[in-house]
């Protein structure tokens, strides 16, 4: 009986579920003239048996030893393989920090020769001027070979004051008319003269080399300079200097000068040879007395032991060729230079 009534109640709940499922929505209209439809009961699914694992017959201890030792086998490759494969990355990590290294060491070894090479650079310098960071106050800073412009005890110009008047020897002047060059160096109109004019002095001959100015005046007279001065630069042939210094003032045209302007070169170190010839003579005042002293090249080197011939009668150039060089050089004198005890010497 108690098998009946739960079978009749089981029959029940699944009936009542199928009529749950089988019931249209709320709100939703049943089919026109259709009956409630009787819930259908699923076919009769039999359960599928569980299959039963195929037997696997246990392992021997050999197959067992070998299976252990084929993995170990295996693990040492993948060991060695991984080891290879460390120091292989170490090997190129080393490799790489030995090239960076080396690439470092040569940069090093590259920028101190650089730098040794701009320090002995400015140590030999060559672009002097008469002004600023190039000027005479840093001449034998520039180049070590300049230290005479700094350190020496016979530079030149000089303010000549206090010469000795004595009977000075007079200067013999073997000029004659040459042919000549002329040439823009950047620091004056520098004219040189073919070989053939002499002087002598004091037992001694110098062949004069040529000639160049100054604006102002380098050479001071009891602290007096004129606009301009021109020197005529004389070499022995024991390689010994001599320096006819003749200062200029305004007046009359120089015939010497306005050639030697007719014939400027157009550009800056461009030498002209033109094909005429000049006479040095016309350098030279009518009256030959003179100063003079031991000096030295105004420019760098600044080298010592220059004889310095100053003629105390000045000569004249026009406003007009005074102009001409100011515009090319309107400052190209060095300064003043100490005359630290030297004699000075004066025709009577």
């Amino acid at each position: 009986m108690r098998h009946l009534t739960a079978l009749f109640a089981g029959c029940l709940v699944m009936l009542t579920a199928s009529a749950n499922e089988s019931a249209p929505a709320a709100g939703t209209p049943a089919a026109s003239g259709a009956a409630a439809t009787t819930a259908v009961k699923p076919a009769y699914v039999p359960p599928v048996p569980a299959t039963k694992p195929a037997y696997v017959p246990p392992m021997s201890a050999a197959a067992q030893r070998a299976k252990e030792e084929q993995a170990e086998l295996e693990l040492s490759q993948k060991i060695a393989a991984r080891l290879a494969e460390m120091r292989a990355r170490q090997k190129a990590r080393v490799v790489a920090a030995a090239k960076a290294r080396k690439q470092a060491d040569a940069k090093r070894r590259q920028d101190e020769l650089a730098a040794a090479a701009a320090a002995e650079a400015r140590r030999h310098r060559t672009d002097w001027s008469y002004e600023g960071e190039t000027g005479p106050a840093n001449w034998s800073s520039m180049n070590v070979e300049w230290a005479k412009c700094a350190g020496g005890k016979r530079q030149s110009p000089i303010d000549i004051r206090d010469g000795i008047k004595v009977d000075l020897e007079q200067i013999s002047f073997d000029y004659r008319p040459s042919s000549f060059r002329e040439i823009d160096n950047g620091h004056t109109i520098d004219v040189s003269v073919e070989p053939g004019n002499f002087i002598n002095v004091a037992n001694e001959t110098y062949e004069l080399q040529g000639f160049h100015f100054h604006r102002p005046s380098e050479e001071r007279i009891n602290g007096r300079g004129t606009e301009m001065v021109m020197h005529l630069v004389h070499k022995s042939v024991q390689g010994t200097l001599a320096v006819v210094a003749v200062l200029l003032e305004r007046g009359k045209q120089h015939s010497l000068i306005q050639t030697v302007w007719n014939n400027l070169p157009l550009e800056k170190n461009a030498v002209v040879a033109p094909s005429i010839v000049i006479n040095p003579n016309d350098a030279l005042p009518e009256h030959r007395e003179y100063y003079t002293y031991m000096g030295s090249l105004t420019a760098p080197p600044c080298t010592e032991n220059v004889l310095y011939l100053v003629m105390k009668q000045k000569m004249q150039a026009s406003p007009e060729q005074m102009a001409l060089f100011s515009r090319l050089y309107p400052l190209n004198a060095r300064p003043v230079q100490p005359g630290f005890g030297r004699v000075i010497k004066e025709s009577n």
